[in-house]
């Protein structure tokens, strides 16, 4: 394990972690960053150490803090202490929360994936909100769903308002990245029932035939699904719009669904 202490904006390692705010830059390098001891510790029990450890100086002690240095020290990882001031010119806000860290990115290789693991799925496509996605992950978490696989153009699960939004889930749910026409075989290569909301033949949510494992599907928020894509679904179901919105959230949509998938697949769940 190496420690620094780093006092100066231009430092090439500060202008390194300031990349990892921007896509491409976080791409290039396979890294990202978590902000805020909980996301940190969330990491931690689920059985990631961060690479790096940003803390600011005068910060307040905590055992938490304590136990991540000690398997970062473990791990042969690496601790840097700062001002406040360039720790918020790491996060971009002007509030940065005390701890940063700087983790490896997942692989995600719909081939890594066992879809026997769990009885529900969750899959976005074209999903552009990091918020929403974020919300996908936290739902499935909260479901025991096995992981979100994203579809085509999504937003980057491993951006900090994705990262953020999950409230750590990014680091219990499984997590995939492919387009439709490698999705598809890959589903079908297997057992598995790939489930939308939809308007197109569809029979009511609730109730319906739902089989294990169940993937549900979303679509963009604005757009919604392809009717191709639709009509690859082995269900499509409908959930009753009561007042003036002719729609959901495509995350709370997600939601609905999986909750209704939960309590077919364990009735006890609803209690």
């Amino acid at each position: 394990m190496t420690r620094k202490h780093i006092s100066g904006f231009s430092n090439p390692t500060v202008k390194y972690l300031r990349s990892l705010r921007e896509k491409k830059l976080r791409k290039r390098a396979g890294q990202f960053l978590v902000e805020g001891l909980r996301l940190l510790e969330d990491a931690r029990v689920s059985g990631y150490v961060p690479r790096t450890l940003v803390m600011a100086e005068g910060r307040d002690p905590h055992p938490l803090i304590e136990g991540l240095e000690r398997e970062i020290e473990a791990s042969g990882g690496e601790i840097i202490t700062t001002t406040p001031d360039i720790l918020s010119k790491i996060t971009g806000k002007s509030n940065a929360q005390s701890v940063v860290g700087v983790f490896d990115e997942f692989d995600t290789s719909l081939e890594k994936l066992d879809r026997s693991a769990a009885k529900i799925w969750l899959v976005a496509q074209d999903l552009r909100d990091p918020g929403n996605l974020g919300t996908m992950l936290r739902t499935g978490d909260a479901v025991g769903a096995g992981g979100l696989i994203l579809i085509d153009d999504c937003a980057d699960p491993f951006s900090a308002e994705a990262v953020r939004a999950s409230m750590g889930a990014v680091f219990t749910q499984g997590l995939a990245r492919a387009r439709w026409d490698e999705f598809i075989p890959w589903l079908r290569g297997g057992a598995g029932q790939l489930v939308a909301a939809s308007l197109r033949d569809a029979v009511p949510y609730r109730g319906a035939a739902y089989q294990s494992p169940c993937f549900i599907l979303v679509g963009n928020e604005s757009q919604g699904l392809p009717e191709t894509y639709e009509m690859e679904c082995d269900l499509r179901v409908t959930m009753p719009m009561k007042g003036r919105a002719d729609s959901l959230n495509a995350a709370i949509a997600g939601a609905v669904l999986a909750y209704e998938v939960l309590e077919t697949f364990d009735p006890a769940a609803q209690n």
